[in-house]
């Protein structure tokens, strides 16, 4: 090989050198703006205030889509949305996997497509979804009721009966058949019990039944809203909200509005009771709206929703308290809401809506975020 071969060869040589290290240079560049375009879309979706969240995850782009709950795997989650992309009038029960971009494709609809639905939640085995809708009393969406620009209002719909279906959507059982709301169920950690709503009583009290539905027993017996609940990880506690109206006009004004289907969810605190409706505790005394509460993994505190701090009606926060009413402490710190939180069965996620990166529409997506215990 001659010098000037050699030369050639080295000159070569270290061109494709510096290309290389130029494309590893840009293949580093590229990684790296990749890595700053996702923390940026983090920061979108996480305050600094929220210590307990942490690789926060957007679920659901557009419509309302809210009461997501995982399944016993901690694989999947259930939620009702009212997307009108996804074709609906009003809300409907969805399953997806953890791993979904719903950005691409509509989840599986596990009810009907009829009627108004609320409230799903996994069975044992995750094979099959409990859900509340109004199905049988006509096809079309129930009247929302109209907004009269006085107190706010909840539709208490007469219709609505409680099923299990499995994941394809057939029904496969009705679990109650009562002329009057039977709704809100969800089920114990260990699959044998379901806590829900119901006016047979004349009055919005909790019940519980066998899985099978049977077993029907009534747990509270005060005046008042009391729903919402869940059980504790061991099954033995619920968790719920309530309105309890006291003074002679709010009696009569829950009775005049209640006669008429509606509730007025604007005052309601945080109520713990055993399953056999001894040992009944109001854990909150923040006045205005507390809903929303679920069990922390440990059993020892509730997780939820408030707007208790919010100078205006829609300010929803998530917050966190010991089950003994001690030791208030804010977790979410969206400026319009934040609500439904659910634990994963593990303790290792919390899901909850939120309308946080919303591009300044109404809507309500869910969110996935790792949580961190301090």
């Amino acid at each position: 090989m001659t010098t000037k071969q050699t030369f050639l060869l080295s000159f070569i040589l270290l061109t494709l050198t510096a290309c290389v290290n130029s494309d590893q240079n840009s293949a580093q560049d590229k990684k790296q703006k990749a890595q700053d375009l996702t923390e940026t879309a983090k920061s979108k979706l996480i305050y600094p205030e929220e210590k307990h969240f942490k690789n926060i995850r957007q679920l659901t782009f557009g419509g309302d889509n809210a009461e997501a709950y995982f399944s016993f795997d901690n694989s999947k989650l259930v939620f009702q949305s009212n997307n009108k992309a996804w074709g609906l009038h009003c809300d409907q029960i969805f399953v997806m996997n953890l791993d979904d971009d719903l950005r691409k494709s509509r989840p599986q609809m596990v009810s009907t497509g009829k009627g108004r639905t609320t409230c799903s939640y996994f069975m044992p085995g995750d094979s099959l979804i409990l859900y509340a809708s109004t199905h049988e009393g006509g096809e079309n969406c129930p009247p929302e009721p109209p907004r009269s620009g006085k107190k706010y209002v909840w539709p208490i719909y007469p219709t609505f009966d409680i099923y299990v279906a499995d994941l394809k959507g057939n029904i496969k059982k009705k679990l109650t058949d009562f002329e009057g709301y039977d709704a809100e169920a969800t089920l114990s950690p260990q699959g044998d019990k379901i806590v829900f709503t119901s006016m047979r009583s004349g009055d919005l009290e909790l019940y519980i039944m066998d899985v099978d539905g049977s077993h029907v027993r009534q747990i509270t017996h005060e005046l008042g809203y009391d729903g919402g609940a869940f059980f504790s990880p061991d099954g033995k506690r619920l968790v719920f909200r309530s309105s309890r109206p006291k003074t002679p006009e709010e009696i009569k004004e829950y009775k005049e509005l209640l006669a008429q289907n509606l509730v007025q969810p604007t005052e309601m605190e945080i109520y713990t009771v055993n399953v056999d409706g001894t040992d009944l505790r109001q854990i909150t005394h923040l006045g205005k709206a507390n809903w929303a509460p679920y069990f922390h993994p440990s059993g020892k505190k509730i997780i939820f929703s408030s707007n208790h701090a919010g100078k205006r009606g829609y300010e929803f926060n998530l917050y966190m308290i010991n089950d003994d009413g001690t030791g208030l402490e804010r977790i979410s710190a969206d400026k319009t809401f934040d609500a439904f939180p659910m634990f994963s069965y593990d303790g290792k996620y919390l899901v909850f809506s939120s309308n946080r990166n919303n591009g300044g529409t109404h809507d309500t997506n869910m969110f996935l975020a790792e949580w961190v215990d301090e």
